[in-house]
């Protein structure tokens, strides 16, 4: 999409025009016509340079990939097993977790250790940056506490301690003023970054998490077969999602924040309407359990990853299987897309990770050389970097 600056008494603000539709063939100068229906922002005087972003855009969309990732660099990065690895909004640096009760921050382009953040009493298992300003880093611990930390200097802000049980989730709103956690003492707390202090308990079996877009709601999956979506604000529920047989492997908004996607134990996917709460459809074709789910960056298509050792692709408004991701040797813990949709990432027990083509599934190349199953992969905001994660103790960066 393109985002607008613009001044409001005296102060710089910005909006954000989605274009989840945007294609290499559509029409620019009809688009920005419409746009500028219902956005006063789009003055006549800078018509022209919004026409131009957008074919920039488009440009963008045809460009022809055939990037091949070659292994830059392995990070013998923890003396006990990773945990998690996570990479900031820009791909510059990635942070990894780990049982040796430490979380490392690393530069992406050297391989260097930049950091090292110290002070849980137990394994550090969930770990993020607060994308997209990466200027904080929070680790949960099985220590049972959540610690707030500055990714510049490592200094730590607070230490969040409430939870009875390990925090093994955590996640932060997009706008960077609450961390979310989740324990096993079968709670979410949500804390106030600034104060340091909480703000909510929510009531959930051990969750998974996702912010909405605007941050005032989130969804939290759970081992009892239900999805909720809360209320930020207050801690009520808006949504009880009933449907699945089986506990709740993953969870997650669209980008607009139209659809929900649940991914289970049951074998199954599932659609939800996110305003309603209501059931649009269940996605099958796996014979195992479904370990993780995705969508895209414009929410138009849905990836799973299953312990039978295939990934699939539907489409999110048709509700149809596009693309089996077929050849890995073991169960898929991992999918991810790459920002501009085209291709898609998986991780798996059998020690390699794979990248596909979304569109025809077809492997397009095998990430070999771990040691052990891997348990992460990501993207950079690119797509030019990825990063994997495995029980053999390293990451291993590709360009």
């Amino acid at each position: 999409g393109i985002i607008l600056e613009y001044v409001q008494d005296g102060e710089t603000k910005t909006r954000s025009i989605d274009l989840l539709n945007l294609r290499p063939d559509t029409d620019a100068v009809a688009l920005v016509e419409e746009i500028q229906k219902g956005e006063p922002l789009i003055t006549a005087s800078c018509k022209e340079h919004v026409i131009h972003l957008v074919r920039r855009l488009q440009e963008k969309l045809e460009e022809k990939e055939d990037h091949k990732f070659h292994l830059f660099t392995v990070l013998r990065a923890h003396i006990l097993p990773l945990t998690n690895v996570a990479f900031n909004k820009s791909g510059s640096r990635f942070i990894t977790g780990s049982y040796d009760r430490t979380c490392k921050v690393w530069d992406t382009a050297s391989g260097e250790e930049l950091r090292m953040l110290e002070g849980h009493r137990n394994v550090v298992y969930a770990i993020a940056f607060n994308n997209p300003y990466g200027d904080k880093i929070a680790t949960g611990s099985f220590d049972k506490t959540c610690k707030l930390w500055s990714a510049e200097t490592g200094k730590c802000y607070h230490t969040f301690r409430g939870h009875h049980a390990e925090v093994v989730c955590l996640s932060f709103n997009p706008q960077s003023t609450l961390v979310a956690t989740g324990s096993m003492d079968t709670t979410a707390k949500l804390w106030d970054i600034e104060k340091g202090e909480e703000v909510v308990t929510l009531s959930v079996c051990l969750p998974s998490f996702c912010f909405q877009k605007t941050g005032d709601r989130i969804i939290t999956g759970s081992f009892d077969h239900t999805v909720v979506v809360w209320d930020v604000g207050t801690g009520s529920m808006f949504h009880t999602l009933i449907g699945h047989r089986g506990e709740i492997s993953s969870a997650q908004f669209n980008w607009d924040c139209s659809l929900i996607v649940t991914g289970s134990m049951d074998k199954t996917c599932m659609l939800w309407n996110a305003v309603t709460g209501a059931h649009i459809a269940t996605l099958t074709g796996h014979s195992d359990e479904i370990l993780d789910v995705c969508f895209d960056y414009a929410g138009q298509r849905v990836a799973t990853a299953s312990a039978d050792g295939s990934a699939r692709v539907y489409d999110a408004e048709t509700k149809q299987c596009i693309a089996k991701l077929e050849g890995h040797g073991g169960e898929i813990s991992k999918v991810c897309f790459n920002p501009k949709g085209n291709r898609i990432l998986t991780a798996s027990s059998d020690k390699t990770a794979r990248l596909w083509d979304a569109a025809t599934g077809h492997c397009l190349q095998t990430l070999e050389g771990h040691t052990d199953e891997l348990f992460s992969c990501a993207f950079s905001y690119k797509g030019d970097t990825i990063i994997t994660g495995s029980k053999d103790n390293t990451c291993r960066v590709w360009h």
